[in-house]
């Protein structure tokens, strides 16, 4: 695949780039290198400086890189600004907790007795480069999320990013740069997925993080693997949106919307399996197709689309096999379904209902505004059909009983369940999944310490 923006919303090729070279990938990785050197013992209180400063450029910067987050990959403008914003708050949220989060923590005194020691502690400290490789569909939002828990730990970084999104890529690194980092604390290498390999089993990259798709990440895991190296996978997810009978309908039909087409469904927290009681069925169903109708759909630098292209014509026609699949086998098209006439990499949002499980579309992840509705009969069917994926990245919930509640906890199998909402990440909450849904946690206090060495320091009597 070429480095190069291209317009999804027309397809016209805007910038292309040249594949860095084997010598200014080992100029890098000797900067990298040397770089954590020092930057590994700078103090907590200069880096969440540098990070301060980064946020406040993101938020200077908020409408233009929204703008190249849009021309590249198509995801509506407001939604752009949005992660750009979101992206600041969460780099002054590592700024601001990451020492404490990091903190020495002391055993409990009798067992540091029954030891034989005089005094013991646990300290967290960095493994050094860390090379993330990153997807497209969240541009900023992807590597921050690592970036920021990560510099401020003490680590340098390596971005690999998808090639579709070039210039943002560049520009992350330009905004850490312009911060103050010193240079080589966080690098962008403009290289293809064939380039990763090598570069993983480079002794000077420590560690591996991953976002995208399973091959990506079983290819990324057995490399590190071989080298016996530290990796987090954040793979797809195919989330379940559970509706029990006691749920607020109009609500839960209303965010379903929003859950399913959020990054014109582009995501791999968004909803995309509907699970709904047969009690309600009919009433969510009735308001879950209107609503999807009735969003905006086209140019994605309109301040009034909801919903625009996808972000490549590959990604297109990989959706519209699975729903092609799924109505030759007998799935009913409640909304959209058919491409539409005219330039770019459009696909309608889509609802479908009588899935069954020899369906492509109920294995697999669909990446894009299309929908699946499946009629429950109780709690029990609710869980089985939720974890009936081969993923396990998060899951949604609509009831007010409390005994649903505790059982859905217990039973589904995610990383995340939430109630009477739609998923969301935050950088207080891990976020990470099970299954195919890859391992490891990003943000909150086990995000900033899975690139951490944790170490034992133990004093004898």
């Amino acid at each position: 695949m070429p480095i190069a923006t291209v317009n999804p919303a027309n397809g016209e090729t805007l910038k292309t780039y040249e594949a860095m070279g084997d010598e200014e990938i080992e100029r890098r990785l000797r900067l990298a290198e040397a770089t954590f050197r020092t930057y590994r013992t700078s103090a907590f209180a200069e880096r969440a400086r540098l990070m301060h400063r980064a946020a406040d450029l993101l938020d200077e910067d908020q409408r233009d890189i929204g703008r190249i987050m849009t021309t590249e990959m198509g995801k509506p403008v407001k939604q752009a600004r949005a992660e750009a914003a979101k992206c600041a708050r969460s780099m002054r949220w590592y700024a601001d907790h990451a020492q404490e989060l990091l903190a020495d923590e002391e055993p409990a005194a009798s067992d540091v007795k029954d030891s034989g020691a005089s005094r013991a502690l646990v300290r967290y400290r960095p493994l050094g480069p860390v090379l993330a490789v990153m997807p497209w569909n969240f541009p900023l939002w992807q590597v921050i999320r690592f970036a920021a828990p990560a510099l401020m730990a003490g680590n340098v970084g390596l971005l690999k990013h998808a090639s579709n999104v070039p210039q943002t890529a560049l520009y992350l690194e330009d905004l850490f740069h312009r911060a103050g980092f010193p240079e080589g604390a966080f690098q962008t290498l403009l290289i293809g997925s064939g380039a990763v390999a090598e570069i993983l089993r480079d002794e000077r990259v420590r560690a591996a993080t991953l976002t995208g798709s399973e091959p990506a990440g079983r290819a990324v895991a057995s490399v590190a693997g071989d080298m016996v190296k530290k990796t987090v996978l954040e793979l797809g997810g195919s989330d379940p949106y559970v509706v029990m009978s006691s749920a607020d309908i109009d609500r839960a039909a209303k965010i379903a919307v929003t859950a399913r087409v959020q990054n014109n469904g582009q995501s791999c927290i968004a909803a995309k399996r509907f699970i709904v009681h047969t009690d309600v069925f009919d009433a969510f169903a009735e308001r879950f197709v209107a609503g999807m109708k009735a969003l905006t759909v086209g140019d994605p630098l309109a301040e009034e689309t909801e919903v625009g292209p996808l972000a490549s014509e590959q990604g297109r026609n990989d959706l519209e096999e699975l729903v092609d699949d799924a109505v030759r086998s007998g799935a009913t098209v409640l909304c959209g379904g058919e491409r539409p006439d005219g330039p770019g990499w459009f696909y309608p949002p889509t609802v479908l209902g009588g899935i069954t499980r020899k369906m492509r579309i109920h294995r697999e992840e669909t990446f894009g505004p299309v929908a699946t509705l499946y009629r429950v009969a109780d709690l029990d069917e609710a869980v089985l059909v939720a974890n009936d994926t081969p993923f396990g990245l998060s899951s949604n919930v609509w009831t007010r009983d409390e005994g649903e509640v505790d059982r859905f906890v217990r039973d589904l199998e995610a990383g995340g369940v939430f109630f009477n909402g739609m998923t969301a990440s935050h950088p207080a909450f891990p976020f990470g999944g099970v299954k195919r849904s890859g391992y490891g946690r990003e943000l909150s206090g086990h995000g900033i310490r899975e690139f951490c060495n944790i170490t034992t320091v133990w004093h004898g009597a």
